[in-house]
């Protein structure tokens, strides 16, 4: 009989587990696959030093599992209206959910540590007691008096209908759930909830995973939403197998950093609306607070006159946002010249560097480039290539681009502007802001309207933006 490599691999991994059913294994915490022995490299996903021990459950140690026949009834007989749907109260929040909390759905919510996930968490379900919902947060991490004291910080009020406790045992937490039918559960964190009979440490890929199908079970047969907080890696992906994110409804990750005083929360997977929508908050003593607008706030700081400050709008789902781009170039006294970006995307911007010097005769090769994005956002639309490359351009010359001019447009290697998604958006978004001049490329004028009190000019290519901008 013939054996390919991985049949013979899956051959000899089975029987060397059945040999040590006794000891243990090691096994991923990125896919979840397991080794006889350590291996500095997973065999099946590839991460490195990626492989945990776990020890191994005796044989007849599990309980016997009873098999629950479900009944298939018809598509069109399944009520799906959009009444399934709970508004929380936090504008920011739902928007980002697709227009509120699904009934029975799993939410899956990451973010660095101390960005603020407990603190968010907290506030949502305080919003909804105070709506009259019963809700229940369960911390593995903090004591009842920790999570009282919070909550007085933040709403400065109590909420009858809001309950905490603190507990890991996953079969304790769902005997509450059962016999208290709750509206809204928050479970904070994933990684410290245990199964007793699982024979591993809590915070292990078989925990994480048994947790994480448990809380699907119960969400799903229950109605009740659930919210499960995550701690994330050093890479700032969520800690655990990536199976738990395949299992979940919606995966959230709560952005920021921590010498800024804004917070994005962007969903990756959404199962009931858009992953393209984002929710601004702003940290303040008394926790976190909405950002309708957040145009003005990214703006109300931008200098008068700076060679090297443009704007531009980019589009965060269907919201149109107003951010300002800053581009410094200086002498290098090294002989490899940096090129340090924040908040856009490192090779985007040597691309536009190469058009620059290529296609402007601008010999940016010798010197420093700095790129930023104020506020701590980051862009990853091409649609502010065009604003780029005036950042660099005007710090380059000296010249400060106009005030009221703001700039949307892609650029191609052969130096031309190529049209973008939502300009109209866009142009509205900053004519409301008080910009009384849009460069936009030629070939999406034709699709524009006129916005009152905004002049929109178009630009073909690359060389004749900067005329406008900086004369010839």
């Amino acid at each position: 009989m013939v054996y390919s490599s991985e049949s013979v691999y899956e051959h000899f991994q089975k029987r060397s587990l059945v040999k040590n059913k006794h000891k243990s294994i090691f096994r991923c915490k990125t896919c979840g696959g397991q080794t006889f022995k350590w291996m500095g490299r997973c065999p099946d996903c590839g991460d490195w030093d990626s492989l945990v021990q776990e020890r191994l459950a005796a044989q007849g140690s599990k309980k016997p599992h009873q098999s629950v026949v479900a009944k298939p009834v018809p598509m069109d007989s399944v009520d799906g209206g959009r009444s399934l749907r709970t508004c929380t109260g936090m504008t920011e929040f739902d928007r980002v959910l697709g227009g509120g909390i699904v009934d029975g759905s799993l939410v899956l919510i990451g973010g660095d540590p101390g960005i603020g996930k407990s603190t968010l968490m907290l506030q949502v379900l305080s919003a909804l007691a105070r709506s009259g919902k019963t809700c229940l947060y369960v911390s593995g991490e903090e004591s009842i008096r920790q999570l009282s004291m919070r909550g007085q910080r933040l709403d400065g009020g109590s909420c009858p209908t809001l309950f905490i406790v603190s507990e890991t045992d996953l079969d304790a937490i769902a005997v509450m759930m059962e016999q208290t039918g709750y509206d809204a559960v928050v479970i904070d964190s994933i990684q410290t909830v245990f199964q007793g009979d699982v024979n591993s440490t809590p915070g292990s890929v078989t925990q994480i995973r048994e947790a994480a199908m448990r809380f699907m079970h119960l969400a799903k047969t229950s109605g009740t939403p659930i919210f499960l907080v995550g701690h994330v890696t050093k890479v700032g992906a969520i800690a655990g197998p990536r199976i738990m994110e395949h299992m979940v409804d919606t995966v959230l990750y709560f952005e920021g950093d921590k010498s800024h005083v804004f917070r994005i929360l962007r969903a990756v997977k959404n199962r009931f609306g858009s992953t393209n929508e984002i929710g601004v908050f702003e940290m303040r003593e008394k926790g976190l607070v909405e950002v309708p607008n957040p145009s003005a706030v990214f703006l109300s700081e931008r200098s008068s006159v700076a060679p090297g400050s443009v704007v531009t709008a980019c589009m965060e789902g269907s919201r149109p946002i107003l951010v300002e781009i800053q581009g410094l170039v200086s002498t290098s006294s090294l002989g490899n010249p940096r090129r340090t970006v924040l908040g856009l995307d490192i090779q985007r911007v040597a691309l536009i560097v190469a058009v620059m010097e290529k296609r402007l005769g601008m010999n940016l090769s010798g010197l420093d480039l700095f790129m930023n994005v104020t506020g701590g956002v980051r862009i990853v639309e091409p649609s502010a290539d065009l604003a780029i490359a005036a950042a660099l351009a005007a710090s380059f010359l000296d010249k400060p681009v106009p005030r009221k001019t703001t700039l949307i447009g892609e650029i191609g290697l052969t130096g031309e502007i190529r049209a973008v998604s939502h300009a109209q958006a866009r142009i509205k978004e900053a004519a409301k802001m008080g910009f009384t001049t849009c460069l936009v490329p030629a070939s999406a004028l034709k699709q524009l309207s006129k916005v009152r009190g905004m002049t929109i000019e178009s630009v073909r290519f690359l060389k004749e933006a900067m005329e406008v901008l900086f004369g010839s």
